[in-house]
């Protein structure tokens, strides 16, 4: 039997609904109905009766609550037994954020963390591809997304702003319509371009936003890009133009599991607060606009 399934049984049973049972465990609502009802068909009984006020215990739930109250004990009896270990602020902490936003808004900023934690032995993991918290590869997450899974928990920092940059000599070029530069993901010309280049052609497209911008440097073309990156780069500008806002944020997760571990707390903390803290970069509040126009 699975302690997860236990104990998300037991904060259904205390708190009566999903949604306050998931907001006591940190996950969401629907983690806690599709875990209940797989530990359900798992031991082939109701334990709860559903209704609009919610989740009432059946027969079989009162049965089985004593005892699942028994190993929670035993759980908790195991947390404070190498608890201690865990609890001083030392021990080997890895990060996973995405290779350019580490770059531009992390690294800068890791050398506070150091002085403040001296004894944690950060590792930073940049990777493109997505590191599995699950199978703890890492220890905490920073994530550009629209929704983080269901096992992970902590917060959306902040929206992602994006705007889209050009070179000024291509930006002040008259006649035809401008190239743009685009993701290798993006197989139609996506909304940016169809609403303010239309008839544009197809310059470049990537599979990393260091390469965009560098492309975008060099004048191949426009190209929609998030501001964090863009507006640190000198030798491009942005475009004084109305999107459709990213539904996409800034979030800083950890597995569930390692909510209580002392090293990432701290770690998780301090993540937000660097990534608060370049509020104005990620929001596109210093981005330096173009006066010029480009022929649609």
């Amino acid at each position: 039997m699975n302690w997860d399934d236990i104990r998300i049984f037991l904060a259904l049973c205390r708190q009566g609904s999903v949604s306050r049972a998931g907001s006591k465990l940190g996950v969401t609502h629907t983690t806690v109905a599709r875990r209940v009802n797989a530990f359900e068909e798992q031991l082939g009984t109701r334990l709860f009766d559903r209704s609009r006020d919610g989740y009432a215990m059946t027969q079989a739930a009162e049965d089985l609550y004593e005892r699942a109250v028994e190993m929670e004990q035993t759980a908790l009896a195991i947390d404070r037994a190498v608890g201690g270990q865990d609890a001083e602020l030392r021990g080997q902490l890895k990060v996973t954020a995405p290779y350019d936003f580490a770059n531009s808004v992390l690294v800068p900023r890791l050398g506070g963390f150091r002085q403040e934690y001296p004894c944690i032995d950060l590792e930073l993991l940049t990777t493109t591809g997505l590191i599995d918290l699950a199978a703890r590869e890492a220890d905490i997450a920073v994530r550009l997304t629209a929704r983080p899974p269901d096992y992970l928990i902590g917060r959306k920092v902040l929206p992602l702003q994006h705007g889209v940059y050009g070179a000024p000599k291509v930006l002040r070029k008259p006649g035809d319509a401008p190239e743009v530069i685009l993701f290798r993901s993006e197989q139609n010309m996506p909304e940016w371009v169809e609403q303010h280049f239309p008839g544009a052609r197809v310059a470049l497209k990537t599979d990393n936003l260091s390469t965009m911008l560098a492309a975008v440097a060099a004048g191949l073309g426009l190209a929609r890009m998030p501001c964090y990156e863009a507006d640190r780069h000198r030798d491009v500008r942005r475009l004084d133009l109305e999107l459709t806002p990213s539904t996409w944020g800034v979030w800083v997760l950890s597995h569930v599991d390692l909510r209580s571990a002392a090293r990432v707390r701290a770690g998780r903390a301090f993540m937000v607060e660097v990534i608060e803290s370049q509020a104005s970069l990620i929001l596109g509040e210093r981005s330096r606009y173009m006066g010029g126009s480009v022929a649609p």
